[in-house]
């Protein structure tokens, strides 16, 4: 079992610049500058600083070490870690100057949800404890600590066990977790908290949040910036739950025609809702365009208008004429009391235009009387719009394993947002380093469509040397959206970054390509040698909808993991539901990072049910490998839940071929399809 002790900086201003998954980077860097008497010297740092991304592309290996020098001109220097971190702030430091920017020391963190940083809001910490006081006030377990008193450090110390957050993130979306896998006793050891806070993580990836480069030891040690930041992301995804077509059909009011709809379909929640607002603004007489959730809304005029013509009976005129933005604003407060909105602003939030409360507040009036009709022919023309079910969860599955991989673009709809060919380029480059000629690539906005083609041209073609089978795919097929190919071109290029990962932990010994057969004889292996009995014939076997093999895999590879008492015998539906669920959130809290969903277990998807076989035997791997190299003990202690998102992108998989590549049955078939 994967220790709880983090990469240790005596420095507690050094150590706070950084978060544990950045310190494990930059300690393999560190590390990796060694030289046969196993010191690093300030001669020894410039090639490895040059290969970090944050330097890398702002200056030259000379131009670091005329950096380096400055401070140390004997290049015979002995350096150790925590010198060598300050070296890295300052050589941060100046490329930021280069840029002209004016980041923060420490600025790896990447949220496209929200925004992470180090200074804490007060209003917005007061309103995530207001909602989860609401949200968890009556949970069995936690309603002993709560409400927090948000005055003081209650929810940082509360969230230091996991459990807050592993159930806060159960109420943003509904069976994501399930409970009997968190561990909820009342003092809980290292080893049991460290659980709960992978448990975390990798759930939190799985319902859309970014968490790249936040470690367990960072939530452990209940650091202000992340957990609030994580909170906000999770609380978000809450609240913009159903800004879409599919939970709310209403929406294609919005629009005209079905070609705005496809365009409603790509829109990320925040847009859907700024568009749903004016539409609503628009019917109140409201004549500016409001295009954000802070500046526009400062003065308190566009929500006076929207909750008008939402909630007219509790309307005043004294809210429409007042002249003072604090009056109106708690003129807006009251209103939407009324309402029976939640207060996720004050009245100064309003008048300063805090971006991420706003958008609460607006979510939450949305949720409450969004104000749309129910014309039951626009509804039926929305849900012609939706996919069936199998392609919705591998949609889904693929999307969240993109935005988990630490990409620049995230990615709100897989089938709209992939059409450029930008964010394929970009994934490409994430599992199959230096494989995308960036030159010959266009960034969006693309106003020319033959540039998508170009970008989507260039994906087939890699596809092609990394020995994807795509007869007769063209990049025209990816621009023009065809469902089948993009799912089967995407479950191609997970596999193989799956089996990369998998090849690179063993190559130092074997350094043989890694197959499906050889997932599957080591599965069987680990469970045979455990003195189970359960054998799985292939990854499409249907005794494996009952769920007893793999609680059986995960028993070997950690006996103490499955708490057998919970555990059904799977003959029912809900039997086997019960099962697939605590599955998951099993492989969860031991550091997988998985995609699927428990109807995939049950209906035995092969797709899936290989990416949760292939994703513990890499966990079981990367133990075995922890144990057996000594330089890189300290590193592996605390588990990283994205082994492809990393502080420089070097833990990218590298490109190579794959030998006895089974043709996937999706692939063929999309391509039989476009065949005919």
């Amino acid at each position: 079992m994967s220790g709880f002790v983090g990469v240790i900086v005596s420095d507690p201003w050094l150590h706070s610049q950084f978060t544990q998954v950045e310190l494990r980077g930059l300690k393999s860097k560190f590390l990796s500058a060694r030289n046969q008497s196993g010191h690093v010297k300030v001669g020894d740092l410039p090639p490895v600083m040059a290969k970090l991304k944050a330097l890398g592309e702002m200056f030259t290996e000379d131009e670091i070490k005329a950096i380096l020098g400055e401070s140390s001109p004997d290049m015979s220097q002995e350096i150790d870690f925590e010198s060598f971190l300050r070296a890295f702030l300052n050589l941060q430091a100046r490329a930021t100057a280069k840029q002209g920017e004016t980041k923060t020391a420490s600025s790896f963190l990447k949220a496209t949800t929200t925004t992470l940083r180090h200074t804490i809001s007060g209003s917005e910490k007061a309103s995530y404890v207001a909602h989860i006081n609401s949200f968890l006030g009556d949970d069995p377990f936690l309603k002993k600590y709560l409400p927090i008193d948000p005055s003081t450090n209650a929810l940082f110390d509360l969230a230091k066990d996991g459990v807050l957050l592993c159930k806060l993130i159960n109420v943003a979306v509904a069976g994501t977790i399930d409970e009997r896998a968190i561990n909820t006793k009342g003092v809980l050891n290292p080893w049991e908290r460290n659980e709960n806070h992978t448990l975390c993580l990798n759930s939190a990836k799985a319902i859309g949040c970014t968490v790249v480069n936040i470690g367990t030891q960072d939530l452990a040690e209940a650091r202000p910036h992340l957990v609030l930041g994580l909170i906000s992301q999770i609380i978000k995804i809450q609240l913009l739950a159903d800004l879409n077509l599919k939970k709310t059909p209403q929406l294609v009011e919005l629009v005209d025609d079905s070609k705005d709809v496809e365009e409603l379909l790509g829109l990320p929640p925040e847009k859907v809702l700024l568009k749903w607002m004016n539409f609503q603004l628009k019917k109140a007489g409201y004549t500016k365009q409001v295009t954000n959730f802070s500046s526009d809304l400062k003065d308190g005029e566009a929500y006076a208008h929207l909750l008008n013509v939402l909630a007219p009976e509790h309307g005043s005129a004294t809210m429409m004429d007042t002249k003072d933005p604090t009056e109106r604003a708690n003129l807006i407060i009251e209103h939407a009391e009324k309402m029976d909105c939640k207060r996720y602003v004050t009245p100064k939030d309003i008048v300063e235009g805090s971006p991420n409360l706003n958008l609460a507040f607006v979510a939450q009036i949305f949720q409450q009387r969004n104000g749309l009709s129910m014309d039951s022919k626009n509804i039926s023309f929305a849900e012609m719009m939706t996919d069936d079910a199998q392609t919705s969860r591998e949609e889904r599955c693929f999307r969240l394993w993109i935005n988990s991989l630490g990409t620049a673009t995230y990615v709100n709809n897989l089938f709209e947002d992939v059409r450029t060919g930008w964010v394929l380029l970009e994934v490409l480059d994430k599992v199959s380093s230096g494989s995308v000629n960036w030159k010959q690539a266009s960034k969006p906005p693309i106003k020319m469509p033959f540039r998508k083609v170009e970008n989507c041209n260039q994906v087939i073609g890699i596809g092609k040397q990394l020995n994807f089978s795509l007869v007769n795919v063209a990049g025209n097929d990816i621009v023009q959206g065809n469902k089948k190919l993009i799912l089967a071109f995407l479950w191609q290029l997970m596999r193989f970054s799956m089996l990369q990962l998998l090849k690179n932990l063993r190559s130092h010994s074997q350094g043989k390509e890694i197959t499906d057969a050889d997932i599957l004889n080591w599965a069987n292996s680990k469970v045979k040698s455990s003195g189970r009995t359960s054998q799985m014939e292939s990854f499409k076997d249907k005794n494996l909808s009952n769920g007893t093999f793999f609680l059986e895999l995960l028993s070997a590879v950690e006996p103490r993991v499955v708490n057998w008492s919970v555990v059904t015998k799977g003959e029912t539906d809900e039997d086997k539901k019960l099962n697939a669920t605590y599955i998951i959130s099993v492989a969860r809290k031991l550091g997988c990072s998985i995609f699927l969903l428990p109807e995939d277990i049950m209906e035995v998807n092969q797709k899936m049910i290989l990416t949760l076989a292939a994703s513990i035997m890499y966990w079981s791997l990367q133990q075995k490998a922890g144990e057996s190299e000594s330089t890189s003990t300290e590193d592996s202690k605390v588990p990283d839940a994205s082994p492809v998102a990393s502080i420089d992108g070097e833990n990218e998989v590298a490109a190579g071929e794959i030998n006895n590549l089974s043709i996937d049955d999706a692939a063929s078939d999309a391509g039989n399809e476009r065949r005919s």
